[in-house]
């Protein structure tokens, strides 16, 4: 986008972004009112601005369009991960993996048992908080019949569950983290592997030496557990056959296919097998697929969900393409304020004053990770430290001579998985619900969620696992600033 007009003053161009701040640490960290309307009300302020520098209506709104036009491929996957999770559930391939993720446990190591399960879930769904919410809360229980600690129980889980969260192709977040910082989902991937594994390492060692509590390899599995199992058998024909649409995702990852076909052909995949091998009417699979996957399917399918213990209706109860609509409305209404944004210029005159204080590739990482954590602390949500961040630093990244790859894994190391170590924010709140501890007590156990921003920090300084600009990406510096 060409600057058209004279760049606005030091205190112009901050004003949209402490409007913004303000009120969304104000009206809905304080006062829990929506944040698309706060979003909106800001992207009003900063459209203000603009018409006072001198912008038409016309090119306020090309702004935005053009903003929202680079974001919807993250849009169009965002909608399909909602359709494949539902697919899923209808093909049993999801209830499958949980089913033998629960079978594997071995009572004498269940730390690292509940981290690697929900490891494997999540890696496959892509959710941490549907991962958390049906195999977390029966690794709960298994870990309250053994008498093992809660706190680091829950820490188990919460690791695992925010592991899958960064590095699978079907988390929202991995999918939004790339968008916003100008990479591609694969790169951001294989990034974030120099920064997951070895906090997966540390995780690992930890819970394996702690989780051993003596001699409880002959106590029997508590009756929640065995209950989960039984229900999911009556309900699925669970075979080998249910892991091939995760093992096409999965090829294809490694492979480097294009993400939406990939998804697409993997929901179809699922569906056939729902329709085929459990016994669904396609008007049902197909359903499913658009509105969400219901427990009271199986009901219409000849099975019946009586007595069954509410956990596997909540593992069965989710996806589907209207699933994302929440998501995507808050897509739309943060970039039409970051639109504007653009437009104005403001970004290059406020990264223009601070950027004079950034000197290194370390002071760099270290501005992005304190700018993330602030966002998180002061928003309570996880999207928008992955969009403000990936906004505001891309040029200068890319005025450093750094891939953009790099952003992108450090807003997603101090933005999404910090979110469930604060107490107030949606994924702090809904963990401890949950699992039924509190933030703070787990908060020490949550191994993998607050060693990738010491990895991150390190490598900064370091210069390890940074990666340059290769020669084809668009390198040219910010343009200098007058600024008053």
């Amino acid at each position: 986008m060409t600057q058209s007009k004279p760049l606005p003053s030091f205190a112009l161009a901050i004003a949209p972004i402490a409007v913004m701040f303000g009120l969304l640490a104000i009206g809905y960290g304080l006062f829990g009112l929506q944040i698309e309307a706060l979003l909106l009300t800001s992207a009003t302020f900063t459209g203000f601005i603009a018409y006072k520098m001198g912008y038409n209506w016309d090119e306020i709104m090309n702004a935005i369009v053009e903003k929202l036009a680079k974001a919807m491929p993250v849009i169009l996957i965002l909608v399909s991960v909602g359709g494949l999770i539902a697919s899923w559930m209808v093909s049993g391939t999801i209830p499958y993996m949980v089913y033998w993720g629960l079978k594997v446990i071995s009572p004498q190591y269940i730390l690292i048992a509940a981290f690697f399960v929900t490891s494997v879930v999540s890696v496959c769904t892509g959710t941490s908080w549907g991962s958390a919410g049906t195999v977390g809360v029966a690794l709960m229980g298994v870990a309250a019949g053994l008498d093992v600690s809660m706190a680091a129980a829950a820490g188990a889980v919460v690791s695992g569950a925010y592991f899958g969260d960064k590095i699978s192709p079907l988390s929202d977040s991995t999918n939004f983290a790339p968008i916003v910082s100008g990479t591609t989902l694969y790169e951001h991937i294989q990034h974030m592997l120099y920064t997951t594994l070895p906090g997966f390492v540390i995780a690992s060692v930890v819970f394996f030496f702690a989780g051993q509590y003596g001699d409880v390899a002959n106590v029997s599995e508590p009756q929640k557990v065995l209950d989960i199992l039984a229900g999911l058998e009556s309900l699925y024909n669970l075979n080998i056959l249910l892991i091939v649409p995760p093992i096409m995702i999965l090829w294809g990852a490694f492979t480097k296919k294009p993400v939406l076909p990939l998804m697409l052909a993997a929901s179809a995949l699922a569906l056939l097998i729902g329709v085929f091998l459990q016994g669904f009417s396609l008007q049902q699979a197909l359903q499913a697929f658009v509105n969400g996957f219901n427990i009271d399917m199986l009901n219409a399918n000849g099975h019946t969900t009586d007595g069954l213990v509410p956990d596997i209706a909540k593992l069965l109860n989710r996806g589907g393409l209207f699933s994302m609509m929440s998501t995507i409305l808050l897509v739309f209404c943060a970039f039409a304020f970051a639109g504007i944004l653009s437009l104005t210029g403001t970004l290059n005159v406020v990264l223009g004053r601070f950027l004079h204080l950034i000197h290194s590739t370390g002071q760099l990482i270290l501005s992005t990770v304190i700018a993330t954590i602030t966002v998180v602390f002061t928003t309570s949500d996880g999207k928008l430290a992955l969009l403000i961040p990936g906004e505001l630093f891309q040029n200068a990244y890319r005025k450093m001579g750094l891939d953009t790859k790099n952003l992108s894994r450090t807003i997603e190391d101090a933005g999404t998985i910090i979110e469930p170590l604060v107490p107030w924010t949606a994924a702090g709140i809904y963990m401890a619900s949950t699992l039924g501890v509190a933030t703070l007590d787990y908060l020490p156990w949550a191994i993998q969620c607050y060693t990738g921003v010491i990895f991150a920090i390190i490598y900064g300084f370091t210069g390890f696992g940074i990666a340059k600009a290769p020669v084809t990406q668009d390198n040219d510096s910010l343009s200098p600033v007058d600024v008053k």
